[in-house]
C-alpha cells in the first residue's frame, strides 16, 4: 500500500471511532429504556393501538416468533408489491409486473437484509415499489438484526431474568429514534451533493459524444430541397438521445448504507454518479455502513458493565479489517501481468498509477475502490462503487474471506455483532477445555446447551453456501449462467451463494444470476442463512438470562485483554474459514497461480 491508501484508512478509521462513541452510547440509553419521556410518549399510542405491553419482556421463544411472523408478512408484502405494480401509482415509466421467481428472490432479500439484486433497478421497479417495499424493508430488516443483537446483550447482563426484551418496542424504538434520524441527515447531505431526490418522470437528454451537424432538408418526395439559386436547403441535425433514471434516490441510499442493507436504486449502485457523486459522498457512505456496527460494541461494553469487554471485541474486528485493507488494496495496485506484458496502460487520471482499474470508477481510483469492497463484504452490506468480478484473483478473494468469517469483521448492524460473540462463547469454551475448567464469559457459566446452540449458528451458513454451491455446479441451470470457464467461474457461483448465505448482496456480476433456478436456490439460502442463525442466538440469550452472574475469582478467564483478542481472532480464522479453505483453492487461489505463471 502506498501513503495515500494508508492516509485513507486512517482518517476512516479515526471519524468512524468519533462517531461510533456517542453514537454507542445512545443505543444503550435506548437498549435500558432510558431515552426522554418526550420519546416515550410519542410511542405510548403506538403500543395502545396494537395492544403491545411495551414494558413486557417476552421470552426468547415468543420473541422468535415475533420476530419470524413480523418478517414473514414483510416478505409477503414486498412480493404482492411488485407484482402489482403495474396498477399502482407512482410508476412513471410504466413498469410491468415483475416475474414470480424475481419478486419470490427480491421480497426474500430484503426482508432478510441481503438485497441481493438480479435485475436494474431503474428498470425494474417504480418509485411505489423502491420506496414502501424496499426501503421499507430496509429499515425494518436492519432494525431486526439490532434487535437480536440487543437481546443477546441483555442476556449477559441479566441476572437470572426470565425474558429477553419486547420484539415490538424494541423495533419502534431502534426505527423511530435510531434509523430514522440517522438516514434523513444522511439523505439531506448526500441530496447536497448531487445525489438525485425527485419524483420526475424519466428524461431524455442528447448525450455529451454525439455531434450536431448539417444536412439537406427532405421535401414531401423524400427529394432534397432546393432554395432559388438551386443550392440545397440545409437544417441541423442532431445525434441520438439516451433516457436518465430520476427519482428518490437520496432517501433509499441513506437507509441503504446505514442499515447495511446495499440494494441500490440503480443497477450500478454506488458506482452510478447519481447515487455516488464524489469522493465526500464516497467517504460518507464507507463511514454509514459501519458506524452502527461499530457503535453497538460500545453498546455491548455499556450493557454488561465493563466498557473493555466493547472495546476487545472492537479491537479483534479492526484488526482483521486492517489485514483485510492491506491485501485486497496491495493486490490491485499490483495490477494484471497479463496485461502489463503487453504494455497495456492501467494507469487514469486521478488514479494511482499501474494499479487494476478494469472495473472502477475514474474518481475514486484503486485506493477507494478496496476500500470501499473491504467495507462493504466485512459489515453484511453489499453496495458497491466498483466491479469486484475485475479485481484480481487475490483482490477478489477478500471480499470473498471476510463474507465467509460470517460477516462479523464489524459485520451487519446487529448481525455483526451477536455473529463475533457466538465467536467468543466458542473461543472461551476453546480456553476452558485447554485450562481443564468450566468456561465462564462475562459471568455467565457456558455449558453444553450453550455449545450445542453455538454449533448450530456457527455450522448453518457454511452448510448453506457449500451445498448451495454443490447444486449450482451440478446442475445444468446452475452451470447456464456462468459468463467465464474455469477457475473464475466456480468463483462467480461460489460469490453468489457466499453472499447470499452470509446475506451480504455484491455479486461476481459475470453470473447470470436473473433465472428460476438462482432466483429459488439464492432465495432459500438467504433465508436460512438469516433466520437459521437468529433464532439459536435467540435461544443462547434465553438461556444466558436465566442463568446467575458468577463472581469473578483467580481462576476467572479475562476477556478485554489482548490474549483474549488474540484467542477471539484466532477462533474466528480458523473455525469460520477453515470450512472454505478448499472451495477456495478451487477458484481464487489457483486463478492467482495461473495469472501469476503466465498460463
Amino acid at each position: 500500500m502506498d501513503a495515500s491508501a494508508w492516509g485513507l484508512l486512517a482518517l476512516f478509521l479515526a471519524l468512524l471511532l468519533a462517531i461510533a462513541w456517542p453514537l454507542g452510547r445512545w443505543m444503550a440509553v435506548l437498549l435500558e429504556d432510558r431515552h426522554p419521556q418526550w420519546m416515550r410518549r410519542i410511542e405510548a399510542p403506538l403500543y395502545r393501538a396494537a395492544g403491545i405491553d411495551a414494558g413486557q419482556s417476552m421470552p426468547w421463544q415468543r420473541y422468535a416468533i415475533a420476530l419470524l411472523a413480523f418478517n414473514g408478512v414483510g416478505v409477503l408484502f414486498v412480493y404482492a408489491l411488485q407484482r402489482l405494480q403495474h396498477w399502482l401509482p407512482l410508476n412513471p415509466a410504466g413498469m410491468p409486473a415483475v416475474s414470480a421467481d424475481s419478486s419470490f428472490n427480491t421480497a426474500v432479500s430484503f426482508a432478510t437484509n441481503t438485497n441481493w439484486q438480479g435485475y436494474g433497478g431503474e428498470a425494474t421497479m417504480g418509485y411505489l415499489v423502491q420506496m414502501l417495499g424496499l426501503a421499507g424493508q430496509n429499515f425494518l430488516s436492519a432494525a431486526t438484526g439490532i434487535a437480536v443483537a440487543v437481546a443477546l446483550i441483555r442476556g449477559f447482563a441479566a441476572r437470572s431474568a426470565a425474558g429477553v426484551g419486547n420484539f415490538w418496542a424494541d423495533m419502534v424504538r431502534i426505527t423511530a429514534w435510531l434509523l430514522v434520524p440517522l438516514s434523513f441527515v444522511i439523505a439531506l447531505f448526500v441530496a447536497s451533493q448531487g445525489t438525485l431526490q425527485n419524483f420526475s418522470a424519466y428524461q431524455e437528454v442528447q448525450t455529451l459524444e454525439t455531434m450536431t451537424w448539417q444536412q439537406p432538408k427532405a421535401g414531401p418526395d423524400g427529394q432534397p430541397l432546393k432554395d432559388a439559386q438551386g443550392n440545397p436547403v440545409m437544417v441541423e441535425a442532431k445525434g441520438a438521445t439516451q433516457t436518465l433514471a430520476m427519482g428518490p434516490v437520496a432517501s433509499q441510499l441513506a437507509i441503504k448504507m446505514l442499515g447495511t442493507n446495499g440494494g441500490g436504486f440503480f443497477n450500478a449502485n454506488s458506482a452510478h454518479p447519481f447515487e455516488n457523486p464524489n469522493a465526500w459522498t464516497n467517504l460518507v457512505q464507507m463511514l454509514a455502513i459501519f458506524v452502527i456496527p461499530a457503535g453497538l460494541c460500545f453498546t455491548f461494553g455499556r450493557g454488561v458493565g465493563d466498557l473493555r469487554q466493547g472495546w476487545a471485541v472492537l479491537g479483534a474486528m479492526t484488526a482483521m479489517f486492517v489485514v483485510a485493507v492491506v491485501v485486497v488494496t496491495a493486490s490491485e495496485q499490483a495490477g494484471n501481468p497479463r496485461l502489463a506484458a503487453l504494455g497495456a496502460d492501467m494507469m487514469a487520471s486521478g488514479a494511482q498509477a499501474g494499479g487494476n482499474m478494469e472495473g472502477k470508477e475514474v474518481r475514486f481510483g484503486t485506493n477507494a475502490s478496496a476500500l470501499f469492497a473491504a467495507i462493504t463484504t466485512a459489515a453484511s452490506c453489499g453496495a458497491v462503487n466498483s466491479m469486484h468480478d475485475s479485481y484480481t484473483p487475490l483482490g477478489g478473494m477478500v471480499p470473498l474471506v471476510l463474507m465467509q468469517l460470517g460477516e462479523v469483521v464489524f459485520g451487519g448492524v446487529g448481525t455483526g455483532l451477536y455473529g463475533m460473540l457466538v465467536f467468543a462463547i466458542l473461543a472461551v469454551f476453546i480456553a476452558g477445555l485447554m485450562i481443564g475448567r468450566t468456561p465462564e464469559y462475562l459471568g455467565k457459566k457456558i455449558e453444553g446447551y450453550e455449545m450445542k446452540l453455538t454449533s448450530v449458528a456457527v455450522l448453518v451458513t457454511p452448510v448453506v453456501v457449500l451445498v448451495g454451491t454443490a447444486i449450482a455446479v451440478a446442475a445444468d441451470p446452475g452451470r447456464a449462467g456462468v459468463a467465464n470457464p474455469g477457475a473464475h467461474g466456480f468463483s462467480e457461483i461460489l460469490y453468489a451463494l457466499t453472499s447470499a448465505g452470509n446475506n451480504n448482496g455484491s455479486a461476481f456480476a459475470g453470473l447470470s444470476a436473473n433465472t428460476p433456478f438462482y432466483n429459488t436456490l439464492l432465495g432459500l439460502a438467504m433465508w436460512l442463512g438469516r433466520f437459521g442463525v437468529i433464532v439459536p442466538v435467540l435461544a443462547i440469550a434465553g438461556s444466558l438470562a436465566a442463568k446467575k452472574k458468577l463472581p469473578v475469582t483467580a481462576g476467572t478467564m479475562p476477556t478485554h485483554g489482548p490474549l483474549f483478542v488474540s484467542l477471539l481472532v484466532g477462533t474466528v480464522l480458523l473455525v469460520g474459514l477453515l470450512n472454505y479453505v478448499p472451495s477456495l483453492a478451487l477458484g481464487p487461489v489457483i486463478e492467482h497461480l495461473v495469472l501469476w505463471n503466465g498460463r
